[in-house]
């Protein structure tokens, strides 16, 4: 099975991506590539190795972990919160500088 510059582009569209025609060639000998590893990967022989793996696994334990205390109160580090959710100062990089969103 291999891709064809036809494929790509109905993909594409299909997606709604705008494609450059310059890129095109490189996309298809990609996905082609990729194609070829998975026809490869199809012929290896998989038959013993899949029951070994299962029988050598370690056994799982229960995930029963309790809570960890916390040094402090909440409050101390978290003062803001909103519904079940910790409100953090924005980022310098992302708007007023140290203010919360209070929507």
């Amino acid at each position: 099975m291999s891709v064809t510059t036809a494929d790509v582009r109905h993909v594409a569209a299909l997606a709604r991506l705008g494609l450059d025609d310059t890129a095109l060639p490189a996309l298809v000998a990609e996905l082609n590539g990729i194609l070829a590893h998975m026809e490869a990967l199809q012929q290896v022989d998989l038959s013993g190795d899949v029951a070994l793996a299962a029988s050598t696994a370690g056994p799982l334990r229960d995930d029963d972990a309790a809570s960890v205390a916390l040094e402090r109160p909440r409050e101390a580090f978290a003062p803001a919160m909103r519904d079940g959710f910790f409100l953090v100062p924005r980022l310098a990089t992302h708007g007023h500088h140290g203010a919360s969103e209070d929507s």
